[in-house]
């Protein structure tokens, strides 16, 4: 039986006179936990380079069973029709036109997706949803949900929608997680239905379930053995064991 072939969307670390390695080049990457956690889960995950051929891109998704939107940089407010509230909100225009790509790609071949942290904003943006540009500055009351200084040391808990794809990931409906976002889903897009909320009401989660589009506001890569928080944060492998499960199905791999 072969392995689950997943497709990773990539970052870009743009042109800075300030790096030696590479002076003026842009640079793809993609982060080791993430790769490491589809692993774990039985995957054989693959990173997506940033191709200016969109037929390329259409052509790479072709090859794999399913499409990860890894985290990263802040998604554009014009993808959802908006200008940017402050010049430090504009986004990363290109990554969004790289992963629409990918991801219009995934959707026409019937791929499953899912989208991690920066990924579940893009695929509701996408699809036709909104997001708050910064939470703090737009949602009154709300918990911070990215400390720079903390970074993933921020934590907040999540409950679980009882009738979604994680509830039978977890013996509880409120599970603690990482928290590193300062955007997030506004207006579901059509299709989508909320599956997690923190205790502000952002939504934490989203999920097509029919089209095997799944997306989480937290980064579950970083919630394994390797974390100082293990012993008490909600374990991430689930997620990604029963995402390449539905893959699995939908490939027809048994």
């Amino acid at each position: 039986m072969r392995p689950v072939i997943i497709g990773m969307s990539c970052g870009t670390s743009y042109p800075d006179p300030n790096r030696a390695l590479f002076l003026g080049k842009s640079l793809d990457y993609g982060e080791q936990r993430l790769s490491a956690a589809l692993a774990r889960a039985g995957a054989l995950p693959f990173l997506l380079p940033v191709l200016p051929d969109t037929s390329m891109l259409v052509a790479l998704v072709e090859r794999v069973d399913a499409l990860v939107l890894s985290g990263g940089s802040d998604v554009a407010p014009g993808v959802y029709g908006e200008a940017p509230l402050r010049p430090e909100w504009a986004g990363d225009p290109a990554r969004d036109a790289y992963e629409q790509a990918l991801l219009g790609a995934a959707l026409a071949q019937g791929k499953p997706v899912l989208g991690v942290c920066r990924g579940v904003q893009l695929l509701n943006a996408a699809l036709g949803g909104s997001l708050y540009q910064d939470i703090g500055f737009q949602v009154p009351g709300a918990l911070v949900h990215r400390d720079a200084a903390r970074y993933d040391d921020n934590e907040h808990t999540v409950r679980l929608h009882e009738e979604s794809w994680l509830a039978p990931l977890y013996e509880a409906r409120e599970i603690l997680v990482n928290s590193v976002h300062h955007q997030a889903i506004k207006a579901l897009a059509p299709g989508l239905r909320a599956c997690a909320w923190a205790p502000d009401g952002i939504v934490e989660a989203a999920a097509d379930e029919r089209r095997d589009i799944y997306g989480v506001q937290w980064h579950p890569e970083w919630l394994d053995p390797e974390s100082p928080h293990y012993a008490r944060r909600a374990v991430g492998d689930p997620i990604f064991a029963a995402f390449i499960a539905r893959v699995r199905v939908r490939a027809g791999l048994g």
